[in-house]
């Protein structure tokens, strides 16, 4: 019952909280390849417990979450939530995320993709995402140079999508923002899925690494039914001799986020904040 609690009125604040902050639609005019009209992103409703979802995204955005100007380190995270590319895990993976990585110093833009199975969309609004936010970097007192990407699940997908596909175009330009790159600066993959639909559950064909490829974080429990997709990625960075760090736990299942549950959700947060922090400042260790 405390846990419950504990729960609602995180989820209480944070809902509160994402209600204040800065929204920024990714697409002034039509969004590309999308065939419905721009509407307000609907709640999932079929689900009672205590995740926010949207079950349907059509005008895609970032939610935008400044680092505390006494706390600011310069670095930005986009941060894709998890949903199977059907929903969005909105606080759950979104976020609570957020937060937290505001009270590391970090400015969080949460991504609102397209969803249902709009991937190749999906894919669109990420690239989108990054070029938006380095173009207004100074608004946030950030450096465009420090600027990554990290997601859960589908999310986690969507980022390595993007991490690797950078130089892929995937839409006309729509205005100056596209003249910049949409390449992270880093990469966070929190259980991953989608990773490992080659042959024989290999690296996914369309993940193509280069020297270009931003340094990746991963961490994975050994009980995910979707654990192989951390192994193949950290494989072909490793096979490519490309900057990763993997951690796997022997359990803590799939889709924890934040929120207390177990060893793995408690372990990830502080080992991937230690990974930013020799990432991002070496020579401030």
């Amino acid at each position: 019952m405390k846990q419950l609690l504990i729960s609602a009125l995180l989820l209480l604040s944070v809902s509160c909280l994402s209600q204040k902050k800065e929204v920024i639609y990714l697409w002034p005019g039509k969004v590309p390849g999308e065939v419905n009209e721009k509407l307000p992103s609907v709640i999932d409703t079929a689900r009672k417990d205590d995740v926010l979802r949207y079950s349907e995204v059509t005008n895609p955005a970032i939610v935008v979450w400044p680092a505390d100007p006494k706390l600011n380190n310069g670095a930005g995270v986009i941060i894709c939530p998890g949903g199977a590319y059907r929903i969005l895990s909105w606080d759950k993976e979104g976020t609570e995320v957020a937060a937290w990585l505001n009270r590391l110093g970090y400015s969080a833009f949460v991504l609102q993709y397209r969803v249902p199975d709009k991937k190749e969309g999906a894919l669109q609004d990420a690239q989108r995402a990054l070029r938006v936010i380095r173009q207004n970097a100074g608004k946030w007192n950030m450096d465009p140079e420090k600027t990554g990407i990290m997601g859960f699940s589908a999310g986690g997908s969507l980022s390595a999508r993007t991490s690797t596909l950078f130089n892929k175009r995937t839409y006309v330009p729509v205005d100056a923002a596209d003249s910049l790159s949409c390449r992270p600066d880093f990469t966070m993959l929190i259980y991953p899925a989608y990773l490992d639909q080659g042959e024989n559950r290999s690296l996914t064909p369309e993940l193509k690494l280069t020297k270009e490829t931003p340094p990746m974080f991963i961490f994975q429990t050994a009980d995910d039914s979707y654990g192989n997709s951390a192994l193949v990625m950290t494989t072909a960075l490793r096979d490519a001799k490309l900057p990763v760090e993997l951690h796997i736990l022997p359990s803590g299942g799939h889709g924890y986020g934040l929120r207390p549950s177990g060893l793995a959700a408690a372990t990830w947060p502080e080992l991937a904040e230690n990974w930013l922090k020799r990432i991002l400042y070496p020579n401030n260790l």
